[in-house]
C-alpha cells in the first residue's frame, strides 16, 4: 500500500504499549511529542532519540509529530512572539535529526476541540465522544464557571477568560494575519529539513463562545494554502472534525487537496451529526455515522495519496477503560478496516 498506516501513542504514560500497536497489522508508524515539555520551550534531543529507539525495538518508525503545540502568544501575536517562533522552528530541526517526516499542529483559540461528553453511552454498551448543543446552551466562559471535558487541565477559569477576551479583540482577520507570520517563519525550515507541517482543522469547525475559528471549510483550506503555496505547507485532513459540519463535503475536499499533494496526514474517523448539528462519534465504518469512509478512501486512493493515516477516535468497547477516544480495540479495528477499504480501493483501480 501506498499510504503509511499509523497508530497515536502518549509515550511511556500511555496504557496501551508499543509491543500491542506492532501487533495491529500493517501498522508502520508511530504518531507521538514530547509530553512533559510546556508550549514554547524547547524538546529535549534526549526524549527524541529515546522514543525513536523504543518505536525501533517493536518494529515501528517514529516519523509523525503530534503535535508541536503553537503558544497562545504566538497565534495572538503579542508577547516574545519571535522568540516563540525561533523556539517552534528549533523543534521542527530537532525532530527532523530524529527522522520525522511530518508535524501536526493546530491553530485553534484556547481550546484544541470541544466535547460535552466523554463517555455517552450507545444502545450496545459502548461509549464515545459528543457534543450535544443542548448541553452547550446558555454556557458563558466569561460568566460562567464552566468545566466542559477536556478543559480544566488546560487553564485556570481567570485563564480562560482574559484569553476569550483577547482572542475576540483579535478576530478572525487578525487570526489569518498572525498564522501568515507562522507559516512564512516556520514553513522555509520544513523545507530545509524535509518535514510536511499538516495543520489540523478546527474541532468542531465552527465558532465556540465567540472564538474565531478559520480552519474550518473549503474557502478557508484554500485560503490556508495560499499563504505559503509549499507542499511542506499541507493539511492534516481530520474526517471528524470538518465531517461535524453538515456544509463540507468532505469526499470532494479530499478529492481535491489529494490531488494537488497539499494532504499530508489523514485523520479518518466517522461522526454521526444530529438534527440541530450536533454531533456523536461512532465507528469508523461508513454505515455507522454520515460520513461515507469508502468514498474518502477511494478519493485518496485516485489521486495517488502516499502519506499518513491514522484511526481516529475510537469508542470504548468490550470493557476497556483509559484515555477517551484513545483506547486499544476500536482504533484497532478502525485500522483494519481502513486497511481493508485501501486494499479493495487499490486492486480495484489496478
Amino acid at each position: 500500500m501506498k499510504m503509511k498506516m499509523s497508530f497515536r501513542w502518549y509515550g511511556e504514560s500511555d496504557p496501551i504499549s508499543l509491543e500491542y500497536i506492532s501487533q495491529i497489522p500493517g501498522m508502520r508508524s508511530i504518531v507521538s511529542a514530547v509530553y512533559d515539555v510546556k508550549p514554547g520551550e524547547v524538546w529535549p534531543e534526549e526524549s527524541l532519540s529515546k522514543m525513536k529507539a523504543q518505536c525501533e525495538e517493536h518494529g515501528l518508525v517514529f516519523d509523525v509529530v503530534e503535535s508541536i503545540p503553537v503558544h497562545e502568544d504566538i497565534k495572538l501575536g503579542r508577547g516574545n512572539v519571535d522568540k516563540l517562533l525561533e523556539v517552534y522552528c528549533e523543534n521542527i530541526r530537532r525532530c527532523a535529526k530524529y527522522g520525522v517526516k511530518c508535524v501536526t499542529y493546530n491553530f485553534m483559540p484556547v481550546f484544541d476541540w470541544t466535547r460535552t461528553q466523554l463517555d455517552k453511552k450507545a444502545p450496545d454498551g459502548s461509549t464515545s465522544l459528543v457534543m450535544y448543543w443542548d448541553q452547550m446552551r446558555g454556557l458563558d466562559p466569561l460568566k460562567d464557571d464552566i468545566h466542559l471535558p477536556g478543559w480544566d487541565s488546560s487553564y485556570t477559569q481567570a485563564e480562560v477568560r482574559e484569553l476569550i477576551s483577547a482572542y475576540s479583540e483579535l478576530g478572525e482577520e487578525g487570526l489569518w494575519k498572525n498564522l501568515e507570520k507562522f507559516l512564512k517563519k516556520v514553513i522555509p525550515v520544513a523545507e530545509e529539513c524535509g518535514v510536511r507541517m499538516a495543520i489540523h482543522p478546527d474541532d468542531p469547525p465552527y465558532p465556540i463562545f465567540g472564538l474565531p475559528r478559520i480552519i474550518t471549510c473549503e474557502e478557508n483550506l484554500d485560503r490556508f494554502l495560499k499563504l505559503v503555496d509549499s507542499p511542506a505547507s499541507s493539511l492534516c485532513l481530520c474526517t471528524g472534525s470538518l465531517g461535524c459540519a453538515k456544509t463540507n463535503d468532505v469526499v470532494a475536499m479530499v478529492r481535491k487537496y489529494a490531488a494537488i499533494d497539499r494532504i499530508a496526514f489523514m485523520h479518518m474517523r466517522n461522526i454521526k451529526i444530529m438534527e440541530d448539528g450536533s454531533f456523536e462519534e461512532r465507528a469508523h465504518l461508513s454505515s455507522c455515522g454520515s460520513l461515507d469512509m469508502f468514498e474518502i478512501t477511494k478519493a485518496l486512493v485516485e489521486n495517488g495519496f502516499d502519506g499518513y493515516v491514522r484511526p481516529d477516535h475510537g469508542r470504548m468497547i468490550w470493557g476497556e477503560t483509559g484515555k477517551p477516544g484513545y483506547g486499544l480495540f476500536d482504533r484497532a479495528l478502525g485500522a483494519t478496516y481502513i486497511n481493508g477499504l485501501f486494499e479493495a480501493c487499490e486492486k480495484s483501480a489496478n
